[in-house]
């Protein structure tokens, strides 16, 4: 539908400003609350959200636990009534949806809206599986004995989403979690905490009852609370490194199951005899939609020294075209990023890639033109003869900067393409049938492509790191049930 931002609902719903506790928008226990801008306009104050902190925590994880024996008891079937209402609702809502991300979160309306259509997909293939999340029979050792195995779910999870997908994040976490058994804490970054309001609120309209899901609004002191909560089973976190980490040690000492999906540094080789034309719209689109915000952006474009010329020829002419602009102007390309934060750490990985010797060859700097607002724009930059082993190469930049970087051959681009703590994303460009799949094994990452972007992936497919991308079962795809079930077997004599 084609209406104007300022028509939509969240406008004036303030009670979605809140937490939602036992079926109930509630405001944070201290009254505390956070200012939520549009990055492309800084002055487009969206609203003030709920600052929440351990006391309206223990009420939400108190509201799971009383709510948990009723939901569990359901059954799969039961459960997936409400979400097949919750897939109907989202469906009527979309633009609603898109016009929240676009607003709040800075990324293109047509992200926007592709986002939004992910979600749908993860919700619809989850519903899918509830007449499959069964166990299996095996035989026994002893004569008249019934032997099998099925899933319980584990409980109370603490679901903590990050802010570059606001909407699809959090949704192949609560889904998942719901249709296993379990009941939810969500508690989003407090950089998208519109979307996420109204994903719940979307729950809540299927009619799923009080205490299933519940949402926290708030930063570090709402998330510490949850992982310290003792009735809380499981976490299940997308985002940093230190931050995952800290999450995992943090409850090592109760045992506390996590599932940890933490950043990626991912490569594009680029082989000589690669078709050169399909590899730069590839890196195009890996690098820059949505800013370069992505786990699976493509911050790396390794590239055969013998190819190198023409590929950076046709790449650079693509890259400096791309108009910056905010995301509700059909011109924009290339969206702006989330806050002056990431505006700040973007132009310092520029700067300190030039001190290492990369020389830029498009963008750099921050992007002020005449008719932008005051936003957090920067200019779609790539750098050439990046050191392989510099910071721009093996750290993760979350920004429209580009690595190019220098390959003598295939087993030289393999070495680099591994060479970095992470393993989100791989991906390879070759005409070589024998090439490719050797790349497919030697690949030190979860998500791999051949002659394709290297970013996005099917909603039945695990989403995956390797190395220190990931930790516990994929998420998506049937076994992100192995995250929020645990297996029981039993023997019946008869």
């Amino acid at each position: 539908m084609a209406v104007a931002p300022g028509e939509f609902r969240f406008e004036v719903a303030g009670h979605l400003r809140e937490n939602f506790i036992d079926g109930q928008w509630c405001p944070a226990q201290s009254g505390q609350r956070r200012t939520d801008v549009n990055p492309a306009d800084l002055s487009d104050v969206i609203g003030e959200f709920a600052e929440s902190g351990g006391a309206d925590v223990d009420l939400a994880v108190d509201s799971a636990r009383r709510a948990l024996d009723g939901w569990r008891d359901l059954g799969p079937i039961k459960r997936a009534a409400y979400l097949t209402e919750a897939l109907r609702i989202l469906g009527e809502r979309s633009e609603e949806l898109a016009y929240a991300i676009t607003r709040e979160q800075g990324k293109l309306l047509k992200e926007a809206r592709g986002e939004v259509q992910r979600a749908c997909a993860v919700l619809e293939f989850t519903t899918g599986q509830a007449r499959r999340l069964g166990g299996v029979t095996a035989p026994a050792e002893e004569p008249r004995t019934f032997a099998y195995t099925f899933r319980r779910p584990i409980g109370v999870v603490g679901l903590v989403s990050p802010w570059n997908f606001p909407l699809a994040i959090p949704m192949w976490k609560v889904a998942p979690a719901l249709l296993a058994g379990c009941t939810a804490v969500l508690k989003p970054s407090p950089l998208t905490p519109l979307t996420s309001a109204l994903l719940v609120d979307v729950f809540r309209a299927a009619g799923v009852p009080d205490g299933v899901l519940n949402l926290i609004q708030g930063d570090a002191a709402a998330g510490e609370a949850l992982v310290a909560n003792p009735a809380v089973a499981g976490i299940s976190f997308t985002g940093s490194l230190p931050i995952g980490t800290a999450i995992h040690t943090g409850g090592a000492h109760r045992l506390l199951r996590t599932q940890l999906e933490l950043g990626g540094k991912n490569a594009v080789l680029v082989c000589d005899d690669a078709d050169l034309d399909k590899a730069v719209d590839a890196v195009v689109h890996g690098a820059f939609g949505q800013a370069g915000q992505r786990c699976s952006a493509t911050s790396r474009a390794v590239v055969d020294v013998r190819v190198r010329d023409e590929f950076l020829e046709r790449l650079v002419t693509r890259v400096a075209g791309l108009r910056v602009g905010p995301g509700f102007d059909p011109a924009s390309e290339l969206c702006p990023v989330v806050n002056t934060d990431r505006l700040d750490a973007a132009l310092a990985a520029i700067a300190g890639a030039q001190n290492d010797g990369g020389k830029v060859l498009c963008g750099g700097k921050r992007e002020e033109r005449p008719d932008l607002p005051e936003g957090c724009y920067v200019q779609p930059t790539v750098i050439r003869d990046v050191p392989w082993d510099s910071d721009l190469a093996q750290e993760e930049v979350f920004g429209p900067v580009l690595a190019v970087v220098d390959a003598d051959g295939f087993d030289d681009a393999m070495r680099i393409a591994n060479s970095v703590k992470y393993g989100m994303s791989g991906t390879i460009f070759t005409a070589s049938q024998s090439r490719a799949f050797e790349a497919l094994d030697r690949f030190e990452a979860g998500m791999l492509h051949v002659n394709r972007p290297g970013v996005g992936a099917y909603a039945h497919l695990p989403h995956i790191g390797a190395k220190a991308s990931q930790y516990g079962p994929p998420e998506c795809s049937p076994e992100v049930f192995d995250f929020y079930t645990e297996w029981r077997s039993a023997c019946i004599s008869y």
